[in-house]
């Protein structure tokens, strides 16, 4: 199966949204009526890592995958991304598609974002759902990699290091997806403005970058909205103690830990995780 044809049975549009002057490259599907849900990805990621699980969900909600800012082939600001940008960009977003409130599905970097969003703007989140979720703790080695891996697939000419930075992301290559996914990100890697920004994107793997974004217990206890902390047992970017203090530092957060699986739980068990998934949206629309 390819990753567009895992749509083919949706009706979506592929679409570039003007967020406050910054070209968005989105993936929107679903009744427009429908509460939204946006699905942000991770570090050096694209929207491409939630094909799974936009078909499910559309059938109930209004659904947006975005390129975050810098990221995919959404612009690229030539100054280093702390999470505040990050936040404006997915607000400005979010008012470009006229959704007041959304639910935010955010893997990685993009539970932080979300996280942060929910944090400082509660009116504007209905629900948090927080895949692997990066940026409560500076662990050198862990950024060291990250930051070399990525340098290494972005700046090489060896399509072969595109593949061994996706294999990080999961407990066993994917045979179905794997090799297109390594082709869309290989290319999207070696866009020259890609290559240029690398430094800017990656900034947040720095020691003194990170220590002003982390999202620390304090900023997570502010967080009112209901949250759903999904993690894998063999998750290379942090291990299920961390899971268990993010989900005690939210108040009323849930934690699910899926076994065998590594940093991207909604792809690698993409059944088992929509059906997680709408079950929480479920609950948290029913009682609002």
């Amino acid at each position: 199966m390819s990753v567009w044809t895992a749509l083919a049975e949706l009706d979506y549009r592929h679409a570039y949204i003007d967020a406050a002057g910054i070209r968005t490259r989105s993936v929107q599907a679903g009744p427009e009526d429908a509460e939204h849900v946006v699905f942000l990805h991770g570090t050096s990621g694209h929207l491409e890592a939630f094909v799974r699980n936009l078909p499910a969900h559309a059938q109930h909600y209004r659904c947006h995958a975005i390129d975050m800012l810098g990221h995919g082939f959404t612009d690229k600001p030539k100054h280093p991304y702390d999470i505040p940008h990050y936040v404006k960009h997915l607000l400005d977003y979010l008012d470009a598609v006229g959704a007041q409130r959304a639910h935010l599905v955010g893997e990685s970097l993009g539970g932080w974002v979300a996280s942060w969003l929910a944090s400082e703007h509660p009116d504007r989140v209905a629900s948090l759902q927080l895949l692997c979720m990066g940026g409560t703790k500076i662990n050198p080695q862990v950024m060291e990699r990250l930051k070399i891996s990525t340098t290494a697939a972005a700046l090489g000419e060896d399509r072969n290091l595109t593949r061994q930075r996706l294999q990080l992301l999961w407990a066993e290559w994917d045979e179905e997806f794997g090799e297109e996914l390594t082709d869309i990100r290989y290319a999207i890697y070696h866009r020259p403005e890609f290559q240029k920004n690398l430094h800017n994107l990656l900034s947040l793997q720095e020691p003194q970058a990170r220590e002003r974004n982390l999202l620390r217990p304090d900023r997570m206890q502010r967080i009112s909205t209901p949250t759903l902390v999904v993690w894998g047992n063999k998750n290379p970017f942090g291990a299920v103690p961390e899971a268990t203090a993010i989900a005690e530092a939210i108040p009323g957060a849930r934690l699910e830990v899926f076994p065998e699986c590594g940093h991207w739980p909604q792809h690698e068990q993409a059944d088992r995780y929509n059906a997680l998934s709408l079950e929480f949206l479920a609950h948290v629309v029913k009682e609002q």
